[in-house]
């Protein structure tokens, strides 16, 4: 609290503050002082934010025009990959149907092969019953003579 007091009355006798040319002094080297720092200091470093917030915008100003582009491009990329699963689905019912009709194609090929087997085995069998009815009758009539010639004579049967 002294020091207070001290201080106080050395204000009151001039001894701290001078009103005589120390204080315009004073005033003036604050204003070259401020001039000072704000040429070189504040200037620069508010350039420098500004410089730096303007480069901030524009990055995000990039970002977000590259986003769009990922969000087009990618949206692009989806109708390609849609048409391209039609395109494919497209292929493998072709496909599917193209076997289809080659395997019922090959099955009525078979069917006809075994028909025309079937036929010529037919026929085959008729011709051979027709030949055994031919040796048949051959030998029938054969052993018929035999019989005849043993029961009534040699004789008789020409």
């Amino acid at each position: 609290m002294t020091q207070w007091i001290l201080l106080a009355a050395e204000t009151a006798e001039g001894g701290l503050f001078d009103f005589d040319a120390t204080l315009p002094l004073m005033a003036i080297q604050f204003l070259l002082l401020a001039t000072i720092l704000n040429a070189l200091l504040y200037k620069p470093l508010g350039q420098a934010i500004d410089d730096r917030a303007t480069y901030v915008q524009d990055q995000l100003v990039q970002a977000k025009n590259k986003k769009e582009e990922a969000l087009a491009l990618a949206q692009q990329y989806q109708q390609e990959l849609k048409e391209v699963r039609k395109q494919s689905q497209s292929i493998i019912s072709t496909a599917q149907s193209e076997a289809q009709k080659i395997v019922s194609d090959q099955v009525q090929k078979a069917q006809q092969e075994v028909i025309a087997e079937r036929q010529k085995a037919s026929e085959q069998i008729e011709g051979e019953r027709v030949a055994a009815l031919s040796a048949l009758e051959q030998e029938v009539t054969v052993l018929s003579r035999q019989i005849l010639e043993k029961v009534i004579g040699l004789e008789f049967v020409k």
